[in-house]
C-alpha cells in the first residue's frame, strides 16, 4: 500500500478514477479568531498491489497543537478489487469539510491513517492576516 496524494485544498472531485484538485495549501488567513472558514476538501489518492484485495479501514483526523479533534475523525471502509492480470489498483477518497470552526491561530495538522496505521501528517497553518492601513 503505497499513499500517493494526501492534500487539503479549496475543493475536490473524483470521477473514473481521476482526482481533480482546485487550490491545494498549507495555510489559511484570516481576519480574526473564532472563525468559520466555509468550506474545504481533502483529497487522498491510495494504490495497493493484488495481493491487498479486500476491504481497508481510513482515518483521518484534523488535530491542533495539543492533539486534540477540531472536528470527529473521519472514519470509514473501502474495498479493493481488480482484475486477475492487474499488478495494483487505487483508492480515490474526497472528504469535504464546511463551515470550519477556527478558533485560534497556530499549527493544526492532518493525520491520514490506513488500517490502523498512521501513514501520514499534513501541517496546517492557521494565520491571522494584517489589516492593510
Amino acid at each position: 500500500m503505497q499513499v500517493e496524494m494526501f492534500t487539503i485544498c479549496d475543493a475536490a472531485t473524483s470521477d473514473h478514477g481521476k482526482i481533480n484538485i482546485l487550490g491545494s495549501f498549507d495555510t489559511i488567513w484570516v481576519r480574526q479568531f473564532p472563525t468559520l472558514y466555509p468550506h474545504c476538501a481533502v483529497a487522498v489518492k491510495i494504490r495497493f498491489s493484488s495481493a491487498e484485495k479486500g476491504n481497508h479501514g481510513l482515518s483521518v483526523r484534523f488535530i491542533d497543537a495539543d492533539g486534540q479533534n477540531v472536528l470527529p475523525p473521519a472514519t470509514g471502509t473501502f474495498p479493493i478489487t481488480m482484475p486477475d492480470n492487474q499488478l495494483s489498483s487505487s483508492a480515490d477518497i474526497i472528504l469535504n469539510i464546511q463551515s470550519l470552526n477556527l478558533a485560534k491561530p497556530g499549527e493544526y495538522s492532518l493525520e491520514l491513517s490506513v488500517d490502523g496505521q498512521n501513514k501520514l501528517s499534513l501541517p496546517l497553518f492557521i494565520r491571522q492576516s494584517v489589516p492593510s492601513v
